[in-house]
């Protein structure tokens, strides 16, 4: 289902000239929801789209109310627009907001972690677009394509230096000792939700530091313990990573015990 109609002259159709945000509902709440309406507004400011509040809150509270499980998918646009990259002086914004059916991982991925490989196409470095969820994902479609057909659980993306940024859709997190870890993603890269929420809220609650840093492939084989996370699946334990093995942490397991609390209102 969805709150309008795309035209074929959008520019969101034809040029990616827009924005996204998949927001998980469980038992009626959508907890990171706030989260979620901040990057599309800053989005929105640094793509220079007009950013219609009140639509976005009403058309996600009429989307919400509908379903107590359920994922909510918002597409902002520029709008319509003639042929060719310059936007008309006048346009107005495109919102489709669309309900699906809430699919978590498995209960073995969960529990036992997920097997990771190393795509080959890598992420081009555009500080103006990193972090940003805009909707030119072409280079998480072709690394999907690769997971895909290797049989990966999920593939990690590298920079232009070969250093490790995030996977195709989930934001890599490490431990060494008593410290997180996560990739600085100034350059590329999409700025979970999840992710700052472990950062800048979870995370201090537990008493644990981060570090958001750029960092090296290599430097992953001596960490204690790694997952992956995003705002729809929660935390997932990585057990492997190319040739690289690691036992599920108990710093994983009381981080996902405390988002699965978070999601069901506990």
């Amino acid at each position: 289902m969805s709150s309008a109609a795309l035209y074929s002259d959008d520019r969101g159709l034809n040029y990616g000239d827009g924005l996204f945000e998949t927001v998980r509902v469980s038992a009626g709440r959508a907890p990171l929801w706030s989260r979620h309406r901040d990057r599309l507004a800053l989005g929105a400011q640094r793509l220079g789209i007009p950013f219609p509040a009140s639509l976005v809150d009403s058309q996600f509270a009429a989307q919400m109310s509908k379903a107590d499980q359920a994922v909510i998918k918002l597409v902002l646009t520029r709008g319509r627009g003639g042929r060719g990259y310059s936007a008309p002086k006048q346009t107005q914004p495109t919102l489709l907001v669309q309900q699906h059916p809430l699919r978590l991982p498995a209960l073995q991925h969960c529990q036992d972690g997920i097997s990771v490989g190393i795509c080959d196409i890598r992420l081009a470095s555009q500080p103006v677009l990193a972090g940003i969820k805009h909707l030119n994902r072409l280079e998480q479609v072709m690394a999907r394509r690769q997971v895909d057909q290797a049989g990966w659980d999920e593939g990690l993306l590298l920079g232009g230096n070969g250093e490790p940024l995030e996977l195709t859709a989930m934001n890599l997190f490490a431990r060494f000792g008593e410290q997180l870890w996560t990739p600085d993603l100034g350059l590329a890269g999409v700025a979970g939700v999840m992710r700052s929420y472990l950062i800048d809220q979870l995370a201090p609650e537990m008493g644990l530091s981060v570090r958001v840093a750029s960092g090296t492939l290599s430097q992953l084989r001596n960490a204690d313990e790694l997952f992956a996370c995003n705002s729809v699946a929660g935390i997932l334990p990585v057990r492997k990573l190319a040739l690289w093995n690691w036992p599920v942490g108990d710093l994983t397991r009381a981080l996902q015990g405390r988002v699965s609390q978070m999601f069901s209102g506990g």
